[in-house]
C-alpha cells in the first residue's frame, strides 16, 4: 500500500513540475496569480474589489462638488420586479441622476455611496477621454496619426498603416487573443500578468488596420502607452489633472498597475464609486464642458459617440461602437455608455437628460435579440420610469 501511495505521489510530483517548466518556458508564469485570484477563490473570473490586492496608483480628487439632490430625491423606489432584477444579478450600485440632479441612488451588499468598485472595461472610455485630452494638448496630434511615429515598434509591415483612429475604433488588425475564460489569453495575461509592456511585444498587425472591427483590449493598452509617453506623466495622474480634478469627483480613485509603480491596466481597472462614474456620462452628455469649461474638444467627443463605419464580422456596418465609447437606441431614444464585463454601466440618454449607473458582479445577457445585453435596456428602463413620474 505504502509503494502504491509513494508512486501516485511521484506521479503527481512529476505532472506538477512538468507543468511548472512549461509554464515558465513558455513566459506564463501569470498562471499562478490567474488561479490564486479566480479559481482558488471559487470564480472563474475577476472581481469587482480584487484591486485590494492589487497595486495601484491613486487618482485624485483635488475639488469635489457634491451632486445636487432633486427636489423629489429619494422618493421614486424600485418595484418589486426591478429589486428581484437588481437582486438577481448582484447589483451592488445604482444611481439615476436626471437634469444633472441626483434622483434615485440605492445600494447592496454593504456597498455605500464612498465605496469603490472595479469599472473593468468602463476604463477604455476614460482612456479614450484622454486621448482627446492629449490631442487638445498637442501632445498627440490627431486621431489619424500613424502609431509608429510614437512607437517606432509599429514602423514594419501592415504597422506602418496602423492609426490612432484605429486603436479607438477597435479595428487595429492586431492579433490580440480576446477569451475571457481561457487564463493564456491576453485579458487574463495582463490583468494578473507584471509586465504590460512586455507583453505587448507579443503581439503584432496581422490584417489591415481600420476596415474590420474587433473588440481587443490590447488596443486601449497601446493608446494608454501613446497618452503616457507623450506626456510624460503616469496615466492616473493625468486623469486626476484633467479629469477628477476637473468634474467635481467626491473621492479619490485608483487605478491598478500591472506591479508597484509600474503601468496602469488601461484596458480596466479604474476603481471609483457609482456618483463619480456618473460625472463621465455628464461630461459627455455636455459635448466635454463642465461648469463652463471645456475639458475636451467638442468635435473629438461627437466623433466618440458617432458609429465608427468599420465592419463587423458578419459583413454589416458597426453602428454600435465608437472611440471607446457604446451606442445604441431603445424606443425611438439614442443612447451611449460606458460597459463592463460584469454589467458596469454608465447609461446616457442626452435627449432626456438621463443618466443611469449600474454596478455590480453578473451581467445579463439575455438572448441579445438587439443590438446589446438584455440589462442595458432593463436598467435603461428603470431610469426612464423613475424620470418620467
Amino acid at each position: 500500500m505504502t509503494n502504491k501511495w509513494t508512486r501516485r505521489f511521484l506521479k503527481l510530483l512529476t505532472a506538477l513540475l512538468v507543468i511548472h517548466f512549461f509554464v515558465e518556458a513558455t513566459g506564463h508564469h501569470d498562471i499562478y496569480n490567474t488561479l490564486k485570484m479566480t479559481i482558488f477563490k471559487g470564480q472563474l473570473g475577476p472581481g469587482i474589489q480584487e484591486y485590494n490586492e492589487m497595486p495601484n496608483r491613486e487618482i485624485p480628487a483635488f475639488h469635489p462638488d457634491p451632486w445636487v439632490e432633486a427636489s423629489h430625491y429619494g422618493s421614486q423606489k424600485l418595484n418589486a420586479e426591478e429589486l428581484a432584477y437588481h437582486e438577481k444579478n448582484e447589483s451592488v450600485s445604482f444611481v439615476v441622476i436626471h437634469r444633472d440632479s441626483l434622483l434615485h441612488e440605492q445600494y447592496w451588499d454593504g456597498f455605500h455611496e464612498k465605496l469603490k468598485s472595479n469599472s473593468f472595461s468602463m476604463a477604455k472610455s476614460i482612456v479614450s477621454l484622454l486621448v482627446g485630452i492629449a490631442i487638445d494638448q498637442g501632445k498627440l496630434e490627431s486621431v489619424d496619426r500613424p502609431v509608429y511615429f510614437y512607437l517606432p515598434q509599429y514602423r514594419d509591415g501592415l504597422g506602418e498603416k496602423l492609426t490612432i483612429k484605429h486603436l479607438l475604433t477597435m479595428s487595429s488588425g492586431i492579433d490580440f487573443d480576446e477569451h475571457y475564460l481561457n487564463p493564456f489569453a491576453f485579458p487574463a495575461r495582463a490583468n494578473y500578468g507584471d509586465n504590460l509592456e512586455l507583453l505587448l511585444t507579443n503581439y503584432k498587425v496581422t490584417e489591415e488596420p481600420g476596415i474590420n472591427y474587433e473588440y481587443k483590449s490590447g488596443n486601449t493598452q497601446i493608446l494608454a502607452m501613446l497618452v503616457s509617453g507623450t506626456m510624460k506623466r503616469p496615466l492616473a495622474h493625468l486623469a486626476g489633472e484633467y479629469v477628477w480634478g476637473k468634474i467635481g469627483a467626491e473621492h479619490f480613485a485608483l487605478w491598478s498597475l500591472d506591479h508597484e509603480d509600474g503601468m496602469e491596466k488601461a484596458f480596466c481597472c479604474i476603481n471609483a464609486t457609482a456618483r463619480d462614474f456618473a460625472r463621465i456620462g455628464k461630461l459627455y452628455k455636455d459635448h466635454g464642458q463642465w461648469n463652463g469649461e471645456q475639458i475636451v474638444d467638442s468635435a473629438y467627443i461627437a466623433a466618440s459617440i458617432r458609429p465608427s463605419g468599420t465592419v463587423n464580422k458578419d459583413g454589416s456596418v458597426n453602428e454600435t461602437y465608437g472611440y471607446q465609447w457604446w451606442l445604441g437606441d431603445h424606443s425611438g431614444l439614442d443612447f451611449f455608455f460606458m460597459r463592463g464585463i460584469k454589467g458596469q454601466y454608465v447609461l446616457v440618454v442626452p435627449d432626456k437628460d438621463l443618466i443611469v449607473v449600474r454596478m455590480g458582479r453578473k451581467r445579463d445577457n439575455g438572448t441579445y435579440e438587439k443590438a446589446h445585453p438584455d440589462d442595458v435596456y432593463n436598467y435603461l428602463n428603470m431610469g426612464l420610469r423613475m424620470m418620467a413620474e
